[in-house]
């Protein structure tokens, strides 16, 4: 019998059927611990939370898998046990993700918070903007989310310029980036936060961006040295759609708040009807691949 938990009601229904031998439990960490949790070998935990993360894993002393639903790690890279694989939700949360940079990037160029403004005002103000056809977008970060976005950013005739920690064939190094960002209309982050990409856009890199042009940041709000974002923001020299900041949650009274040129949307871009279906669909590969004997996807090594 194979042990599986799971942290409420609406994850077994969203696991449906699953294969014979496996019993499911719900837990979500608290006080009062299920029949049979200590027999858990694998774990889908609530999604983002690391808290606790020592008490809840002596509570599963055979757990042997430890599967998120989400793409982000940082909170976990080196803290489970020796034995227990971690497993990330790559390729889940892509094309939702994707959908929000093309959103923020669309709202910025075609003034929408001009004209939800005017709307509010019952005033009828029209307002220039720009359309993304032969943008040349940077997408710093070439994974999933990042070859989703420049999929769809190709359909809307745009340029996109895929860059990773590596070169390799259609994708630039980072390395190449003092090179890359002067010609970028636009920049957009889909890394992950490593000790390599914390505070990667400070204030050398952002000098390095064009006049006008926009930065999308739909990775960690760490990425970002917020308060040299803020000084070219307040200038006016360039624009940005931020779906992460740092600190998080961005509290009252935060001068981002008040920042020209600037859009924040609340960490919302996987945050879809489908992403629950989506990433226990995920889960229940995962699981059949265990019960099986077979090697897992999506686990993490290293700094990932």
């Amino acid at each position: 019998m194979t042990v599986v938990c799971v942290p409420d009601a609406d994850a077994v229904q969203l696991l449906g059927d699953l294969p014979e031998g496996v019993e499911v439990v719900v837990w979500n960490g608290e006080p009062d611990r299920p029949a049979r949790l200590g027999e858990t070998e694998f774990w889908v935990p609530q999604v983002e939370d690391s808290s606790d993360l020592e008490n809840k894993l002596a509570a599963m002393p055979d757990l042997k898998v430890m599967q998120l639903l989400s793409a982000g790690v940082e909170d976990l890279v080196g803290k489970t046990p020796e034995g227990v694989q971690l497993c990330d939700a790559r390729g889940v949360h892509g094309g939702p993700v994707a959908d929000m940079v093309l959103t923020l990037m669309l709202a910025s160029y075609r003034q929408v918070p001009h004209f939800v403004r005017a709307q509010a005002r019952g005033e009828w103000s029209d307002a220039q903007g720009e359309d993304l056809e032969d943008k040349r977008v940077l997408i710093v970060g070439a994974g999933d989310l990042g070859e989703q976005t420049a999929k769809r950013l190709k359909g809307f005739g745009a340029v996109p310029v895929l860059v990773a920690h590596s070169a390799r064939e259609g994708v630039h190094a980072t390395g190449e980036l003092p090179d890359l960002l002067p010609a970028a209309d636009a920049v957009v982050l889909t890394v992950p936060l490593t000790p390599d990409t914390e505070g990667m856009v400070d204030a050398k890199f952002l000098a390095a961006m064009p006049d006008g042009a926009l930065l999308v940041n739909v990775a960690r709000g760490k990425v970002v040295d917020t308060d040299a974002l803020l000084a070219e923001l307040t200038s006016g020299r360039l624009r940005a759609g931020l779906d992460v900041v740092e600190p998080e949650p961005l509290p009252e009274g935060h001068p981002l708040w008040s920042a020209p040129n600037l859009l924040i949307t609340p960490h919302a871009a996987g945050h879809v009807k489908r992403s629950g279906e989506r990433a226990y669909a995920l889960v229940r590969a995962q699981l059949e691949r265990f019960v099986q004997g077979e090697e897992l996807q999506n686990v993490v090594t290293g700094q990932y």
